[in-house]
């Protein structure tokens, strides 16, 4: 994907209704888009009946991360795309909540090579949501498709 393109995505997802509506916010990206750092406070708009962040917040803060960390690495010849998503609340959420999420070059690399070999592949990727005292809230596990893009004609 052309990075100036992928900046203007990345500044375009402040707006997206889901994001801003739960409050979600990108508060790091590095300059290579391998790593991204995601928060979200607690707010009257984006908390549950308990009083804790709602558990629907919570994944949406996590969904695309890999998806684009794959698809600004990969570039335009590549289609990726989410397969599975698995999340596991294990406490209750106050305050700020924080996801990083990373993918190293090297498997980057590694990825464009096997797929380039075998057409297409899915990977495993688990992120942790902790709180303010870096404790685990919850852990989504997500399948990432990629395929190599078919030769038009």
């Amino acid at each position: 994907m052309n990075t100036n393109r992928f900046k203007r995505l990345l500044r375009l997802l402040r707006f997206y209704p889901p994001y801003l509506g739960a409050g979600i916010r990108i508060k790091e990206c590095s300059d290579d888009f391998t790593r991204f750092v995601i928060i979200m406070p607690l707010r009257f708009y984006n908390r549950n009946v308990h009083g804790t962040h709602f558990g629907g917040s919570l994944y949406a803060m996590c969904d695309p991360f890999y998806v684009f960390i794959l698809m600004a690495n990969l570039g335009d010849e590549f289609i990726v795309w989410d397969k599975t998503a698995n999340i596991s609340f294990l406490k209750p959420g106050k305050g700020t909540m924080t996801a990083i999420f990373e993918i190293s070059k090297e498997e980057i690399n590694k990825i464009k090579t096997e797929v380039n070999q075998v057409g297409k592949n899915t990977y495993w990727y688990t992120a942790q949501v902790k709180d303010e005292q870096g404790q685990i809230i919850a852990e989504v596990e997500k399948e990432i498709y990629v395929r190599r893009k078919l030769a038009k004609g």
